[in-house]
């Protein structure tokens, strides 16, 4: 899809059942957010902001509950644009976070400058812990970096109660992985919300 170019459509078509989704779930009383990855490509459309609140606006549903997540590559692609574009994304309300912290090329006078909303661990620096004195290290790195700059953390791959006891120790806002369930098709993530 990268590249033949569809990825762009493709990923407004996601956001579109992700949104109409969200709106489903909120009418059936859960109150969830959703997030969606989203390309370079997408990221380097000027109409991105504009797509976006089309979306939203054909399902009545509130931008907070729509996350975007993008990557740093995505981001550092074009930098400046990808700045613009974020803000414009920011100011109505849409949740940002940059994916797969700590494995791109990063820097740090950029991630300052940046209107997301949270960090997200990558699950390399997830999947050794407790055992990894150095992925313990470098996740309460980016816990603290993330605090400073008043981003929220999610730790991506969590697996195992270990796992979990020493993130939630560490402060990590938000955890996701196989430990709370593996991935669930709409009838099945229903009835598990059913139980909860």
């Amino acid at each position: 899809l990268e590249q033949t170019g569809l990825i762009r459509p493709f990923t407004l078509h996601i956001l579109e059942q992700a949104v109409g989704f969200a709106k489903r779930c909120q009418q059936q009383g859960f109150e969830l957010s959703v997030a969606v990855n989203v390309s370079v490509h997408n990221l380097r459309d000027e109409r991105l902001a504009e797509q976006v609140a089309e979306i939203l606006g054909r399902h009545d549903l509130e931008a907070p509950l729509l996350g975007l997540e993008l990557t740093e590559s995505a981001i550092m692609n074009d930098p400046e644009q990808s700045l613009g574009i974020l803000i414009e994304l920011q100011a109505m309300g849409v949740q940002l976070s940059i994916d797969d912290f700590g494995t791109g090329y990063s820097s740090l006078s950029y991630l300052k400058r940046l209107p997301v909303a949270e960090l997200k661990i990558d699950r390399s620096f997830i999947g050794d812990i407790p055992n990894s004195s150095d992925d313990q290290a470098i996740v309460r790195a980016i816990i603290a970096m993330a605090r400073s700059l008043g981003y929220r953390t999610t730790a991506e791959g969590v697996e195992t109660a270990e796992q979990v006891g020493l993130l939630s120790t560490e402060g990590c806002d938000e955890l996701q992985g196989f430990y709370f369930s593996r991935p669930l098709k709409t009838g099945e993530l229903d009835a598990w919300l059913s139980k909860r």
